[in-house]
């Protein structure tokens, strides 16, 4: 009998039966007046005049008056850049401990985004909150006793100016509460290897050492490992291994594209739970089983606001306008896409974090991500956001009975000045009929949205499509980023950066590889 799981599990389970029922917007409004209490007497505050703020009796209202908003390029170019040269107190109090490295999926050099230490109490308060809401799924007493595989970046930061830096993803498994080292797998040791293919490599020879239950991690770096294990032991699924893998937190990207192949790796079905980890904070968390969406955390350090996604609030570089109106969380509407706008205790203002969201439920503030406002395409009018984008590659998985986990596309001018969608489908198909998949894919898309439908009988000539394999994915990633860790495949590319890409598919091609 599972005697320390049955007492966990009776601990989760009594932690939910005692919590209220809460009320998200009172929360936001707590949370907003005690961040900004806080930051009152930095320079950022200063300049802002938060005193002033905080005497108006329409907080909200107020905070999104006095206060633009900020991506990362503004923020950085006016504000965090003193804190990489020494300066304490900018946009919050004292030095943040870490800086977070991320490319994004289109930034070219790493952004470095400040993690204060309270951000890390955040991120681990609101990974107690997930543990917690494991008492809604129905998951075994011995579940809990069993080992949990977090494959992120590596946990070797890097030492700079007197604080660390390394990726989220790392800085977090570098900051597990003590309790937690014994489930935490794949340890420290092989945490710390710096080269991803390494690292996967000693994972795949320890694999038989560890009773693994859940995994966590980004969809597209957890099937490489688990492809690693798999051909290291000669095994036809993860679960002849690991058989008492029962859950996967997915994380960093929409899980969706990565469905079909992810199973194919499994023995049996396990409970997935979706997860909403960015470098600038823990946004959300799936806490029931009856719907795949996330519920926004909202008592934790961070303050949301949600502009209406429409093409006119956003600028080529995926900014917002100066005049895009926000709206706060006891104004949102169900089933319309909003960009997230957030301010945190590591000294994010009215931020920026590059996604777009939809409310499936208003009481319990559950969202689900529909894509990056980086990848709305509408060169051409099409407004094609990644969810319908997503929507499309599960019809093809479907129709042609494939698996589809990767794909990038173009809006391209070719030569004869028309506008064609070129896409780049990342599938094993044999002997693939691109012409029918261009028809099939091009139809679908008509019938899913109708400005798309307007743009083909006007500026947009037509739909190609290429195949290749998963792997050159990967491999573009580790060619220009480094693989594992928070690096995403960009879903679409700017026509620069998709010359890049097709020579190196080409140079790949000829190679064989």
């Amino acid at each position: 009998m599972a005697i320390l799981g049955n007492i966990i599990k009776n601990t989760i389970h009594l932690k939910e039966t005692f919590s209220s029922e809460r009320d998200h917007w009172e929360e936001q409004q707590e949370v907003l007046q005690n961040i900004l209490n806080i930051a009152r007497n930095t320079d950022f505050g200063n300049y802002y005049d938060f005193g002033t703020i905080l005497d108006s009796r329409d907080l909200p209202r107020k905070f999104a008056e006095k206060i633009p908003y900020f991506d990362y390029s503004k923020i950085n170019r006016e504000w965090w850049h003193k804190l990489q040269e020494g300066h304490e107190n900018v946009t919050w109090p004292g030095k943040p401990s870490y800086f977070a490295l991320s490319s994004g999926t289109t930034g070219k050099k790493s952004k470095r985004i400040p993690v204060t230490d309270d951000m890390i109490e955040s991120i681990r308060a609101a990974g107690l909150k997930q543990v917690f809401a494991l008492s809604n799924f129905d998951l075994p007493a011995d579940f809990f006793e069993k080992e949990i595989m977090m494959l992120g970046s590596s946990t070797n930061l890097e030492e700079r100016n007197e604080h660390l830096e390394g990726e989220i993803s790392g800085i977090s498994a570098g900051n597990i509460p003590d309790w937690f080292r014994s489930y935490y797998k794949p340890g420290e040791e092989i945490a710390k290897i710096e080269d991803w293919d390494k690292r996967v490599e000693r994972i795949a020879e320890r694999a038989g050492d560890w009773d693994i239950g859940a995994l966590s991690g980004i969809p597209s770096w957890i099937e490489l490992m688990l492809q690693k294990v798999i051909a290291h032991h000669g095994l036809k699924n993860i679960h002849e291994i690991w058989p008492n893998l029962m859950v996967y937190t997915s994380g960093g990207v929409a899980f969706k594209p990565y469905k079909k192949s992810f199973n194919s790796l499994l023995g049996h079905p396990i409970t997935v739970i979706d997860t909403y980890l960015a470098s600038e904070g823990f946004i959300a968390c799936q806490t029931r089983p009856e719907t795949t969406a996330m519920q926004l955390i909202t008592n934790n350090g961070i303050y949301f606001e949600f502009v209406p996604f429409k093409p006119e609030y956003i600028q080529e570089d995926g900014s917002l306008t100066g005049n895009a109106p926000s709206i706060t969380l006891n104004e949102v509407e169900l089933d319309k896409d909003y960009v997230l706008v957030i301010s945190t205790v590591s000294g994010a203002w009215r931020y920026l974090i590059g996604d777009t969201i939809r409310f499936t439920n208003l009481e319990k503030a559950e969202i689900q991500i529909t894509g990056r406002t980086k990848f709305f395409l509408n060169t051409v009018g099409s407004q094609l956001t990644v969810n319908k984008m997503d929507d499309a590659m599960g019809h093809l998985e479907d129709a042609y009975s494939t698996k589809i986990p990767e794909y990038t596309i173009c809006a391209k001018r070719f030569d004869d000045g028309e506008f064609y969608h070129c896409w780049y489908l990342g599938s094993d198909m044999e002997n693939p009929d691109c012409e029918s998949l261009s028809k099939s894919l091009d139809k679908f898309l008509m019938g899913a949205n109708k400005n798309y439908k307007v743009a083909r009988g006007k500026s947009l000539r037509g739909v190609k499509v290429k195949v290749v394999s998963p792997d050159f994915f990967y491999d573009w990633n580790g060619k220009n980023k480094k693989k594992g860790g928070q690096v995403k495949m960009e879903r679409v590319m700017k026509e620069e950066k998709f010359a890049d890409w097709e020579q190196f598919v080409r140079t790949k091609v000829s190679h064989g590889i």
